[in-house]
């Protein structure tokens, strides 16, 4: 793997992870969407080499949020072993695929499924709070998120987060929950991904989103704080729906 790069190429990774974590401080997720959604459709990354970075990235953000989630005993380990193995299924499935198809077929396909996760957090967030149900649904949603968390770059917290919320899951245990599973989660799809794509490349994309993010990670904190979760979402469905769409439609032609 080749590690010399310049300021000027770290600049627009630095960029994205700083604006991804920006908004996964503040909602507790998306910012694996966000990174692939910008790599992707603005940056011109191919969906398999884009999702790898990201979860690379993410490897060491969830590590962090884990073992603090842990800590604070915010995990439900009944619900923690239902995500685990279907989620590590799913991912490794997702990464296989991705990396075993063109970039140029799988793309329109993967900006696709990211205009409906903008949809979906827009919709939420004009719905918001949603209704609330007793749980119905883990592994399956587990193997769902993960497939779709690595073929698409991201999803796991959009997807299984909000469907726990939604039947009635505890807040406070599903966010630990969920975010503790992802590490495992990630590490798993990261090794998948530079197994089939080797290392060239990783290194401007990973550091660069890596230095974005933990600079705005104070900055996410505060806009938590500050920004009605009502708003986020919707301001947050909407970015990914135009700039999903945009990527879309350059993609189909």
């Amino acid at each position: 793997m080749d590690l010399s790069f310049s300021v000027e190429a770290l600049l627009p990774f630095i960029a994205v992870g700083f604006g991804a974590q920006i908004i996964d401080g503040a909602l507790g997720m998306a910012f694996g969407v966000i990174c692939n959604t910008l790599l992707v459709a603005v940056l011109g990354v191919s969906p398999a080499r884009a999702s790898a970075n990201v979860h690379v990235v993410e490897t060491f953000t969830t590590a962090v949020s884990g073992i603090s989630h842990f800590l604070s005993g915010n995990i439900d380990k009944k619900l923690f072993l239902r995500l685990l193995v279907p989620g590590i299924i799913g991912g490794v499935c997702g990464a296989y695929l991705l990396t075993n198809l063109d970039g140029d077929t799988v793309k329109p396909w993967v900006l696709g499924y990211l205009v409906a996760i903008g949809i979906y957090l827009l919709i939420r967030g004009i719905l918001f709070p949603p209704k609330i149900a007793k749980p119905r649904v883990v592994e399956p949603l587990g193997l769902v998120g993960g497939f779709l968390d690595a073929a698409g770059g991201g999803g796991w917290g959009p997807i299984v987060t909000s469907n726990l919320l939604v039947q009635g899951v505890e807040p406070r245990k599903v966010v630990g929950t969920v975010n503790s599973v992802e590490f495992f989660l990630t590490l798993t799809v990261s090794a998948t991904f530079i197994y089939n794509l080797g290392m060239r490349d990783f290194a401007t994309a990973t550091v660069g989103l890596l230095i974005g993010g933990i600079m705005a990670a104070p900055f996410g904190a505060i806009m938590a704080k500050r920004i009605p979760t009502k708003t986020m979402l919707i301001l947050v469905g909407t970015v990914l729906t135009i700039t999903s769409s945009y990527g879309f439609i350059r993609a189909l032609g």
